[in-house]
């Protein structure tokens, strides 16, 4: 503290009386000090008691003693450009922090005024205290800091829907900044739906509040759905002056819904196509089964087309039952080494050869194209299922107004790539790794982004009643899955679409798949006794008759329990167990599970409709020989019995017989 070395000074009498009741009665802290020396001249009481130094105290101070240490740099160069300057301007007003004799430090908005004072030049400084101002304000921006750190868009706007605040989450999810937003009306801002506004706005004027979903827009014009939470903000009389609006994000939230009601329902409806796909084999197997028989007793040529006719219809049948089945539950077909682009050049031949002339196609891929482990069945009908999808796309563009044809491009080409976490994020389903993708792109019609959502659902077609089955999509996605795969789709209206399905690939050595031989006509029997056992009256029926007729004699049970108390009999003379899986009383599993207790050397063929992944690792460790799918012909039937009577005694392997 510093010590004043001036005199005792007065003001002139004329003024003294008057600046004595304005200085010393009022009720804010005053003090004059000296504008050379900084000493402190004179004080009031209220600062007296405000800072609780005495006036002796305070006329031994300088006006910088009041200031904390790391202010008074910033109180020179006020005064500096302030108080220095040679015209006379209005009061200056500054906001300061004063310390008090206790050691406290308080917030002040000070005024000052150039006096004369006794032939001195003096500073005359009023100063009100603002603290619990300041903390409001502090307390004021803290709140706005964190709001700013919500992931929620918090919006504030009046009663005539100005906005009034907008925060980084408001910025974050809109796309507008807080610049942009404050003054701008806020139903024109974010709301596509103005009357989804006039009726949230409505309700929370009756009862102060409304909360609930909104589709809203974008800057950039994008839609959003969001969870909208508003509070109606009433000052002290209870008057409303301002809205309060919480906006969460629930877009990805809605599309992750959604997502999982649609495989809800795809998983009901396969269900539902599983169980009409098992009965659907049991008519259609004795129809392939007694066409065989029928051709030595129908010798006609008509006889034998009608056959034909018959035979035909049952194999489409019995196709559709498999997509069927491949969409429900997907199918564990054989697998092997498949190189993509020899499967590519096929496929290009048989749309070269059945396509229309005016289609374009364009095949490609790389010379060192990666082998992938599948079904190449399977895979081939995902193929041409998509190139089939994209030449009816095509086709249905429309010949220009001024005559011209307008350009109709198929590419089918294939490609390595290697998805990382990034892409795989983007896509349910991903799997990381090498794969191989094949594309199928188009220049037809394209699709709406409502119709790309619904083309994988079964039974759903754009196509003519006749024309398709609603199956083909739902086929081709159900197979790649069981590859372990998945597919992308990308499709605009009147640019065509892209169908993407990625593989994963074998990138180390591998063997490839040897050629199969063809297969030797099935051989007749020698008289073995086959106990046939199935719950459907009409498939023991054909059986019987087919097996008899190529020279082998039969037993029938009508469920588990029936075969197995025959088996125990009888089961010297049985050579095979000829079972189906799905059974009411006893099913096939259970079935050779018991039969094993009994002999387990016994021979055993399964068929089905469909193997389960839980049923076929059973069927395997109880050693069963063969495993033949429903609907079966003659020959298929013939040639699963020779592969397992004619087998060594050798460890039992599961083969499927196709």
């Amino acid at each position: 503290m510093s010590s004043n070395p001036g005199t005792s000074v007065s003001m002139s009498p004329e003024k003294d009386a008057v600046f004595q009741l304005f200085f010393h009665g009022n009720p804010l802290p005053m003090w004059v000090f000296d504008n050379t020396t900084l000493f402190i001249l004179d004080v009031n009481q209220a600062a007296v008691v405000k800072y609780g130094w005495t006036k002796a105290e305070f006329m031994s101070m300088t006006i910088e003693d009041l200031r904390p240490t790391e202010e008074i740099g910033t109180l020179r160069e006020y005064r500096a450009r302030v108080l220095h300057d040679t015209s006379p301007g209005p009061n200056q007003t500054f906001h300061w922090r004063h310390r008090t004799k206790s050691g406290g430090m308080i917030n002040v908005e000070s005024t000052w005024l150039e006096l004369p004072y006794a032939g001195r030049t003096a500073v005359l400084v009023m100063s009100m205290d603002r603290t619990v101002y300041h903390q409001a304000e502090q307390r004021a921006r803290e709140q706005a800091a964190m709001l700013d750190l919500a992931s929620d868009a918090i919006v504030v706007y009046d009663l005539e829907h100005r906005v009034i605040y907008w925060n980084n989450g408001a910025e974050r999810l809109y796309g507008w900044t807080s610049t942009e937003a404050c003054g701008a009306r806020v139903d024109e801002l974010f709301h596509g739906d103005t009357g989804q506004f006039v009726n949230a706005y409505l309700a929370m004027l009756k009862s102060g509040n409304w909360s609930g979903e909104m589709t809203q827009k974008r800057k950039d014009g994008e839609e959003v759905c969001v969870s909208s939470r508003w509070n109606l903000i009433c000052d002290d009389q209870g008057k409303a002056r301002r809205v309060l609006v919480i906006n969460t994000d629930m877009t990805e939230a809605r599309s992750l819904q959604k997502q999982f009601h649609r495989a809800q329902r795809l998983e009901a409806i396969g269900t539902l196509a599983s169980g009409i796909a098992h009965d659907l084999n049991n008519i259609l197997s004795p129809i392939l089964m007694a066409t065989g028989l029928l051709r030595t007793d129908c010798p006609s040529e008509n006889g034998q087309r009608m056959l034909n006719i018959i035979e035909g219809s049952a194999d489409r049948g019995a196709g559709i039952v498999k997509q069927v089945l491949t969409f429900a539950r997907g199918v564990e077909g054989e697998r092997v080494l498949i190189q993509p682009k020899h499967l590519i050049c096929e496929l290009s031949k048989i749309m070269a050869q059945t396509f229309p002339r005016n289609i374009e196609v364009v095949t490609g891929y790389p010379a060192e194209l990666w082998p992938v482990n599948g079904d190449a069945t399977q895979l081939h009908q995902v193929v041409l299922n998509l190139c089939v999808n994209a030449r009816d796309a095509i086709l249905a563009v429309p010949t220009g107004k001024d005559g011209l044809e307008p350009r109709r491009v198929l590419t089918l080409e294939a490609e390595n790539a290697e998805v990382d976490g990034h892409f795989a994020s983007m896509n349910p389903g991903a799997t990381l790794g090498p794969h191989v993708v094949v594309r199928v792109s188009d220049t037809g019609t394209g699709m709406t982004p409502e119709l790309v959502d619904r083309i994988f659902d079964p039974f759903f077609t754009t196509k003519e009643p006749g024309k398709g089955t609603g199956l083909g999509l739902a086929t081709v996605l159900g197979i790649v899955k069981s590859h372990g795969g998945f597919l992308t789709v990308q499709s605009e209206v009147g640019r065509g679409t892209a169908f993407k399905v990625f593989l994963p690939a074998e990138t180390s050595e591998g063997t490839r798949a040897a050629e199969q031989a063809p297969a030797a006509p099935p051989a007749h029997g020698n008289g073995e006794l086959i106990l046939v056992v199935d719950d459907e009256p009409p498939i023991r029926e054909a059986l019987v008759r087919t097996l008899e007729s190529y020279n082998y004699r039969c037993f029938t049970a009508e469920d588990g329990s029936d075969a197995l108390a025959l088996y125990f009999t009888r089961r010297g003379e049985i050579d095979v167990v000829l079972t189906d899986l799905a059974m009411a009383q006893m099913d096939g599993v259970k079935l050779v599970r018991s039969l094993r207790r009994i002999d387990p050397a016994v021979r055993v063929v399964v068929s089905s409709g469909h193997i389960q992944r839980e049923a076929a690792e059973e069927l395997e460790s109880l050693g069963v020989d063969v495993c033949i799918e429903k609907p079966y012909n003659a020959e298929q039937l013939l040639r699963a019995l020779r592969k397992v009577l004619d087998r060594n005694q050798t460890p039992r392997q599961t083969a499927l017989v196709r």
